[in-house]
């Protein structure tokens, strides 16, 4: 029998899909995946394997992506873990060690070097988000499982929380808006959301429509709103600074902006993109935060 399934986050094709899958849907293959990780700092998932194709999403450095399929081309096919997003990947761009993070990039962008010198020539930049292990100390920096070294301060151990995941999101207030991104190199609107949210340990679907069902609960259109509270427009989401301040990654200025509520809504409905559909807000820290 074959399941109605979302193509973003159920990894089937008619050719292939994975094993945990079969009896759920039709395929010409069921196979188990290998699990690999990301070894370049952002990572384009395409819906085709074709650089010209569209980008779906992201992905960085130290996330794992498990392989169900590999074209001739060089294109690997599969889901990320931390989001279960489905897409291809440049196969180039992973490798089969797979290391337990312990570190992840707090600031927007950090560079790896090959020794602990800030003179040395960098090896790669890694941006917000970015995990990796660390191994030891070597004065300023720490050294990674894969031999480079990151400035000590860049880095916040993965269960060190930031406590206002709002305060993450304005760091990248003129970040410019790309669509599928999810770095400072260029970042949409739930990417902005969902890598704010990850920075405090709240793990979030990737797109809007996904984060509209799944996080939160909704806000009464009596209730004030506040700071954290997410607003959804159909294919749209952004964060509450207050009670009156917007902050999102936008097509309108093509960067993360942050301006008047009322004054977004109202350009929203002038140009017929709809009113808003949903206000979410967060649950308490300790039902919404990852374990």
């Amino acid at each position: 029998m074959n399941e109605t399934f979302d193509r973003r986050i159920i990894p089937a094709r008619p050719d292939v899909a994975a094993k945990h899958l079969q009896g759920r849907v039709e395929a010409a293959r069921f196979v188990d995946g290998i699990v690999m990780q990301v070894k370049e700092g952002v990572v384009d998932i395409k819906r085709e394997p074709r650089p010209d194709a569209a980008l779906d999403t992201q992905a960085l450095y130290g996330e794992r992506f498990t392989v169900y399929d590999e074209d001739e081309e060089g294109w690997a096919w599969g889901q990320l873990e931390s989001d279960g997003y489905v897409g291809w990947i440049a196969a180039n761009a992973l490798w089969s060690r797979v290391d337990q993070p312990t570190h992840v990039v707090r600031v927007a962008r950090s560079f790896v070097y090959p020794a602990a010198n800030m003179k040395a020539p960098t090896i790669l930049a890694l941006p917000l988000g970015a995990a990796v292990r660390v191994v030891e100390r070597r004065d300023d920096f720490l050294a990674t499982s894969e031999g480079g070294f990151i400035y000590a301060k860049h880095l916040l151990a993965v269960d060190d929380h930031a406590d206002d995941f709002v305060t993450v999101a304005e760091t990248l207030i003129g970040v410019p808006y790309l669509w599928g991104g999810k770095s400072p190199l260029g970042i949409d609107c739930s990417g902005l959301v969902q890598c704010a949210l990850a920075r405090a340990g709240i793990a979030a679907p990737r797109d809007s429509d996904l984060q509209q069902a799944g996080l939160g609960r909704p806000v009464a259109p009596d209730e004030p709103l506040r700071r954290g509270d997410l607003v959804f427009w159909k294919g749209h989401v952004g964060i509450m600074r207050d009670a009156s301040t917007l902050l999102h990654a936008n097509a309108t200025h093509m960067l993360v902006a942050s301006e008047s509520f009322e004054e977004v809504r109202a350009r929203n409905l002038a140009a017929g993109a709809g009113d808003v559909t949903a206000i979410k807000r967060l649950l308490p820290d300790r039902d919404q935060r990852t374990a």
